[in-house]
């Protein structure tokens, strides 16, 4: 079952964020992400998430490098694990778990050196 984000306008809202965002101000959390675009709880964090994951699909479908690794948790300077499970569904990532960090690090080279 695919997860739709209940703000269509949300997903392009926070492209057009993340790209405007300094290469010295990358990777932002996802609390960052939410406060940026004025999301108030519930929930703040799983709609950027899903809005996260409609621009993961879309740039692969264009074979662009994910915007999306530009978001990681506070917890740390990866993404949430749905990052990982979703780039693996969308055959980005290695199916492997532990290849997964060194693919989100080449991941995050390519989205850098797109911008």
């Amino acid at each position: 079952m695919s997860r739709m984000i209940e703000d269509p306008d949300l997903a392009l809202r926070l492209r057009g964020w993340l790209i405007s965002l300094s290469g010295k101000t990358v990777p932002i959390t996802y609390q960052q992400a939410a406060e940026a675009l004025g999301l108030t709880p519930p929930r703040t964090i799983q709609r950027v998430a899903l809005a996260l994951e409609a621009l993961m699909r879309e740039d692969v479908a264009a074979g662009r490098p994910m915007i999306a690794a530009l978001v990681v948790s506070r917890r740390g300077d990866l993404p949430r694990q749905g990052f990982f499970e979703l780039a693996v569904a969308l055959g980005r990532f290695p199916a492997d778990p532990t290849l997964h960090e060194a693919a989100y690090r080449q991941e995050l080279t390519r989205v850098m050196e797109q911008r």
